[in-house]
């Protein structure tokens, strides 16, 4: 199983040899002047010749530089690739596998095939983590990171801020139960033999005049018709 921080280190001692082969010709052919590799690429038979000398040119020795600092990789790493398929079809295709064989100058395609298919592997993102592509995104990630902290912070202060200038809610007054009603007195009883005593039929009769008529004498009845 591999390392990831080994992987990142061989990716980098990658990316600079292949940087450095590509900037080497790249400079080559601006040395020998633009015009001059035109002629030469006309010569080999490749279409467009001058525009095809200052694509070829400029990808190699600016491509080779972004290669070497891990920047834009999949772009840089897609441009490499097209600038060795077009060399692999219009001049080395034909020319066999080897550059030099038995001592001859054969102009084959494997530096050609080895260096497009090592800019399509950093193109497709093996190009490791020390690189600048990785140093912007993750400076990017932090930024929008702390902002996404300071929006927070700042939405939480306010939060605070309107629960403080709200003012506090009364609390609820519960009903009082309603007071009980005051017992009625109790009725003194009444004497007897007053006058608010009353009768069914009327008010009694006073007793002193029921005693004065039962201590009169009774007269025994009398034969004489005439005595009262």
């Amino acid at each position: 199983m591999r390392s990831r921080p080994l992987y990142d280190v061989v990716a980098v001692l990658a990316r600079l040899g292949v940087g450095i082969v590509f900037m080497a010709h790249g400079w080559q052919k601006i040395e020998a002047g633009i015009t001059a590799t035109g002629r030469t690429f006309d010569g080999l038979g490749v279409p467009l010749p001058t525009a095809a000398a200052v694509y070829s040119a400029f990808v190699e020795l600016l491509g080779g530089a972004a290669l070497i600092a891990g920047l834009g990789l999949p772009v840089t790493g897609a441009l490499l690739f097209i600038d060795m398929a077009g060399a692999f079809i219009f001049v080395h295709a034909d020319q066999g596998l080897f550059v030099v064989d038995g001592g001859t100058p054969r102009n084959g395609y494997e530096l050609v095939l080895a260096l497009g298919m090592a800019s399509l592997v950093f193109a497709a993102g093996g190009g490791g983590r020390l690189t600048l592509d990785q140093w912007i995104i993750g400076k990017r990630l932090r930024a929008t990171t702390s902002a996404d902290d300071e929006d927070d912070a700042a939405s939480f202060v306010e939060s605070l801020r309107q629960a403080e200038s709200k003012p506090p809610k009364k609390p609820r007054r519960t009903p009082k139960p309603p007071a009980p009603e005051p017992a009625a007195p109790p009725e003194k009883p009444t004497p007897e033999g007053s006058d608010d005593d009353l009768l069914v039929a009327g008010r009694r009769k006073n007793p002193q005049r029921r005693r004065a008529s039962t201590t009169q004498p009774i007269k025994p009845p009398t034969d004489d018709p005439e005595s009262p």
